[in-house]
């Protein structure tokens, strides 16, 4: 079988026949990022006149690496971290080998603002190709050049870069297949709470269809005074002046270098949406969620959701499922609520029985997933031309000793359909070492295809779908 060669406005690509699919990796959405350029809008790529080698995978964008996660490896999530290069503002595209007009799905993956890439593991697209969608993966500016807020300098970075992938699929995806009328964005943690951002913008209007959220939030965003005391806090880092000018000399190995752990962002008016897990996210005037409830993204049918038990990630890879005490529930209540004594006592009240690490992963839970993703689905059920859907995935992994559980990421080997990722199994891995069950799989990344095909996930908008592997 001839690899498959297909002509972009920038260029021909040739890709790879992988049994169910065409697999095309590393094209350019747009021009490489680099020096001053890193923190500016990104700009299209000039155009190739030979037949660009889409074969095999290209850099990411500059990041560390984060496998180890405690008793965990994260590796199939977050990837092989920095795999230097300029030119990484790159799609992977994976068809079906005779589509024509196919649903189209485009995924902007998680990390904290900080990490992945298309070349995590679990982003294979063969099994959405299989089931005849079109499959786009993207990178996206991290970091500093992604989302630090500087004076000067355009805002969200990462998430102008996302816009420009969805302006080069309504481009091209026609040539791979792909159907440019019938596009859903969907993203995961950070890429979720991006696609709440990209549903709340009007420079998006056209450029897809339906959207997916899955454990991201409506509510994410940094302030204006929050984004202040980051930009100084990296400029301090680096001993320069919190200017574009400073910025753009800085070479990327010090910006991934720079660590800004336990900054409070805490202001008399917001809480920290991230928990000091990340000094980075979106910078707006307006959160998703209230952009939503005030009118924008109403004709775009959505899907949100979380995971039961999100918070556990952060707990118990570390062992601090079983060693958090009243303390530590208080000082995380701090963290989200004003009066701290009566937040615990209502989570008590519904957790009875919970230990005090179970009491603090739901608090951060809540916090950081669930709220923002229930505030983002009311507005759009209140407002919206098109349908709200709602779910929860609620399937345990057995890892890190049973205490994983419903975890944050723990539904993206069910969504991709990656059960099968060796990474991904065992003690360490994400799924356990317990069989995973494979109907779950199939019924979920089969909800998230036939919602990209119909806009139907299977179930009502008026009931919330719960996926519990119990089916």
């Amino acid at each position: 079988m001839s690899d498959p060669i297909v002509t972009t406005t920038d260029g021909a690509v040739r890709g790879r026949a992988a049994g169910n699919a065409h697999v095309f990796l590393d094209i350019p959405y747009a021009a490489p990022p680099t020096g001053a350029a890193r923190f500016t809008a990104p700009v299209p790529h000039e155009p190739w006149r030979h037949v660009r080698d889409a074969t095999r995978p290209g850099p990411t964008a500059p990041q560390p690496r984060r496998d180890g996660f405690g008793a965990l490896d994260m590796s199939p999530y977050f990837g092989p971290g920095w795999i230097p290069g300029d030119d990484y503002l790159t799609v992977s595209v994976w068809a079906p080998p005779n589509a024509r007009n196919s649903p189209v799905m485009v995924f902007v993956h998680g990390g904290g603002f900080v990490t992945g890439s298309t070349r995590s593991p679990l982003y294979d697209g063969t099994s959405f190709a299989r089931d005849g969608v079109v499959l786009v993966t993207l990178n996206y500016r991290l970091g500093i050049p992604g989302f630090l807020d500087l004076p000067g300098a355009p805002a969200n970075r990462g998430l102008l870069d996302v816009l420009a992938a969805l302006r080069w699929v309504r481009r091209n995806i026609a040539e791979f297949g792909g159907d440019p009328g019938n596009v859903t964005l969907f993203g995961q943690s950070a890429g979720a709470t991006i696609t709440s951002a990209v549903l709340a913008s009007p420079d998006a209007e056209g450029l897809f269809h339906r959207a997916i959220v899955q454990s991201g939030s409506g509510l994410g965003a940094f302030s204006r005074e929050q984004a202040v005391r980051v930009t100084h806090a990296a400029a301090g880092a680096l001993g320069i002046e919190p200017t574009v000018a400073a910025f753009a000399q800085v070479r990327d190995e010090r910006f991934v270098d720079v660590m800004l752990g336990g900054l409070d962002l805490r202001t008399s008016t917001r809480f920290d949406p991230l928990l000091g897990l990340s000094a980075f996210s979106l910078v707006l005037d307006r959160q998703p969620a209230e952009a939503v409830a005030a009118g924008a993204g109403l004709d775009v049918a959505l899907v949100v959701g979380a995971n039961t038990e999100e918070g556990n990630l952060y707990l118990a890879p570390q062992g601090k499922m079983t060693t958090s005490t009243a303390e530590d529930v208080h000082d995380t209540a701090a963290g989200v609520h004003d009066d701290p004594v009566a937040l615990v006592a209502r989570y008590r009240a519904r957790h009875p029985r919970a230990t005090s690490g179970e009491l603090r992963s739901a608090i951060m839970g809540d916090a950081l997933f669930g709220a923002g993703s229930c505030r983002l689905a009311e507005a759009h059920a209140a407002h919206g031309q098109g349908p709200t859907y709602t779910y929860e995935f609620a399937w345990r992994s057995s890892a890190v000793d049973g205490q994983l559980g419903a975890t944050h990421t723990v539904e993206l080997p069910y969504v991709f359909d990656r059960l099968d990722l060796p990474a991904l199994r065992g003690p360490r891995g994400l799924l356990g070492p317990a069989e995973p069950p494979a109907a779950l799989a199939t019924r979920m990344h089969g909800a998230w295809v036939s919602f990209a095909s119909t806009g139907d996930p299977g179930w009502a908008p008026s009931e919330a779908q719960r996926f519990t592997g119990r089916e």
